[in-house]
Parts: C-alpha cells; structure tokens; sequence
C-alpha cells in the first residue's frame, strides 16, 4: 500500500486554518458619556430585545447590556446578538466537512474538532470569555458551544452509523452495551452543569482530558502495548489484505459475525480473528465516557475509541463504527436535555454546518478502509496533542498556541 498523504493533508489544512483565521466581534465601547447617553436612550429601529423568544437569551442580552458589556445598535452575530461574531460561512461548511470525515474516519474527535472550530476558528470563545467569568452571556455562550458541537457529532455519528452498518463493521451488541450506558451520563450531566460553567473553566478541563488521551495513544503504539494487542493487529492485517484483494467495493471476508450473545459473554469474529467482551464492562465505561463528554460538549468518541481499541482490543476499522454507534445514543439524549433546558442553539450557522457533516461522514467511511490502522492512530495523536497543549495553556495560563 501506498504512504498516505490524505492525513497529513487534511492536517496542514486544520493547522493553517487554526494559525490564519482571526475573526472579530465588535465590543460595546461605553466608557464615553456619548456611549453612555445611547445606551440609556431609548432603541428606536434597533434590536428589541422583547422579541427575544428564548428567555435565557432574552436576560442574558439584558444583563449584559445593564453591565456595559453589549450595546444594541451592533450588528448582530451569533444566536442574533448584537456585537457578536459574525461567523464566516464558506469557513464553516469547510471545517464541518473535515469533522464529518474526522469522526467517520476513526470513530472519534468529531466534537474535539467541532470545538476547535467554534471556539478558536470562528471566535466564539473569546467572545464567551469577553464578558468575565461569572457573567451569564459567558456561560450561556459556553453552553450553545457544547450543545452545537454536539448537534454536528449527532449528525456524523448518525450518518456514519449507517454507512459502516452497511460495510459490515459495527460491532452491534457492543455498541448497543456502550449506548446503555451512556444514557444516564448524558442526562445527568447537562441537568447538573448547564448555566454553571464559564469560559475558560471549560476549555481548560477540555485541554485537559485531549492531551491525557494523546499521551495514552502514543503508548498505545508503542512495541510494548502493541504486543498486548495482538487479535487487533492479527484483525486489522487481515482486513487490509482483504481490502487489497477485493478492490474498492469489495466487503467479502470483512463483515462482523456475531456468534454468541448472552448476559455475562458475547462473542464474535472478524476477518477470521475471535473476540470476546463481558457487557457489563462497556455498560460502565459507556456511563463514564458520558458524563466526561456530556461535560466537555462533546461526542465521547475520543474516549471510547480507546475503550474500545484498549478494553476489547478492536481493530480502528471496528471501533470507528461501533464508536459512532455508541454516541449517537448519547447524542440525542444529551442534545435534548441541554435544549429543554433553554439552551439556544444558532440555526442559521449549525443547518449549514450540518450540511458539511453529511459530506464529511459519507466519505470518511469509504476512504478510511485506504488508510493503514497505525496512521488513523497516528493522526489521532497529532490532533490530541496540538488541541490539549494549546486549550490548556489557555484555559489555566491565559497563554495559547494560535
């Protein structure tokens, strides 16, 4: 097989999207008694803040503007607030095309890369911190960023689903065991976080848990750990060749055979290679995951992946879509809680968005099956590490990367 070029590609790609794109918001400016006297003056053709349909909203502008961090005559940005940014569209269609195909490709950082968007691409995070932690425009900024990262993974992981579904590489009682247990994590998380964190508490634990799983991948490919994983490499090179031998739309050899289902064991095969797993222990792990993603505003997939490469010693072409499976589940339920509870969300840039999720995710699963397992870890680890370095430096240290 030929060295691939398709991830270093794409990663050049996020890397000078990351350095170059430095949006802006505009800033109320009320220090002057001028600013000041247009502030009190009463709004006349300018954004009315009563026909704010969304009562989080509606009190988040207000309080806002009564502390002189937000004027009305703006132009308005993101979820229609004045001074917000505006968000560049073309950008946005590109970026959410890349997290399709990342999150399709390995299972996982769909919503690691969704935030990155958000948060550093587009600006929204320094508009968020902008207002000073404690202020309820940071935190309800905050809490749209994590509920639209979530509403793009939802949509990738659907879409992705379904496609490797149809190759034959979903690992259905595993995932359906992960998504049990994610279920209660991503309700409970959303009902006890919402409107509680700000800003920069956010990106720092996001920083966080990224650059602890980019340290434990590169362990993972080490000569030690990969010697503990033997029926994955056994799996993975059989799939490959297998890959090579039947062409491009050839899947004969390469579908999951599920063998025995109970309580305590299930058993299955994979390109000649037995597994097996106790469903009680994805059930756990998928609570844990769950709550750490639900927290994060993400898919978990970045931690299930692990689980699933690590625990269970699948191949990456298995647990990309069992992963995907798995957040689904806890997608729906996390997106629900978070809008139920008033969270708004920026349709005009999330419909576009999903829009290029639905490019991305159809064309991860097929061109994933070119790419070797070492080299979807290794880009996995790549993005782990830029990601975690940068969000925690910037959220502990007020210092960033880009």
């Amino acid at each position: 097989m030929k060295k691939p070029f398709l991830p270093t590609l794409l990663m050049l790609c996020t890397v000078t999207l990351l350095l170059t794109s430095q949006p802006t918001f505009v800033q109320a400016d009320t220090s002057s008694p001028a600013a000041q006297a247009e502030q009190n003056a009463p709004q006349k053709g300018n954004f009315d803040v009563q026909a704010v349909s969304n009562e989080r909203l509606k009190k988040a502008i207000l309080s806002a503007q009564s502390e002189g961090k937000l004027t009305l005559t703006a132009e308005q940005g993101f979820l229609g607030i004045p001074g917000a940014p505006q968000v560049n569209m073309l950008l946005a269609f590109c970026w959410a095309v890349w997290v399709g195909w990342i999150f399709s490709s390995v299972g996982a950082f769909g919503g690691v890369m969704a935030s990155v968007g958000h948060i550093s691409v587009f600006g929204l995070g320094d508009y968020a911190a902008s207002f000073g932690k404690g202020m309820p425009m940071n935190k309800l900024v905050t809490d749209s960023i994590r509920v639209s990262n979530q509403w793009l993974v939802g949509t990738s992981s659907l879409i992705s689903s379904f496609k490797y579904w149809t190759l034959g590489r979903i690992v259905l009682p595993l995932g359906i065991a992960l998504g049990a247990g994610s279920l209660v994590g991503s309700i409970l998380t959303p009902i006890l976080t919402q409107g509680k964190i700000s800003f920069r508490d956010y990106v720092g634990y996001f920083g966080i848990f990224v650059l602890g799983l980019g340290c434990y991948l590169l362990y993972g490919t080490t000569e030690r750990a990969r010697a503990k994983k033997q029926k994955s490499t056994l799996a993975a090179k059989a799939f490959e060749e297998a890959s090579k031998a039947h062409g491009a739309s050839g899947t004969k050899g390469t579908r999951v055979a599920i063998k025995k289902v109970s309580l305590s064991r299930v058993e299955f095969s994979f390109c000649g290679v037995d597994f097996a797993f106790n469903p009680l222990v994805p059930v756990i792990a998928g609570f844990i995951v769950a709550t750490v993603a639900s927290f994060l505003g993400v898919g978990g997939g970045f931690l299930l992946v692990p689980v699933l490469t690590g625990i269970t010693q699948l191949p990456m072409y298995l647990a990309a879509g069992t992963s995907a499976f798995a957040v689904f589940v806890g997608m729906v339920t996390s997106i629900t809680t978070f809008m139920t509870s008033g969270t708004p969300v920026y349709w005009p840039l999330i419909g576009l968005e999903l829009c290029g999720i639905v490019v991305g995710s159809w064309i991860g699963p097929i061109t994933s099956r070119f790419l070797p397992d070492i080299w979807l870890k290794r880009l996995f680890i790549v993005i782990a590490f830029i990601v975690g370095i940068n969000y925690v430096l910037r959220g502990f240290f007020g210092m960033r990367l880009w």
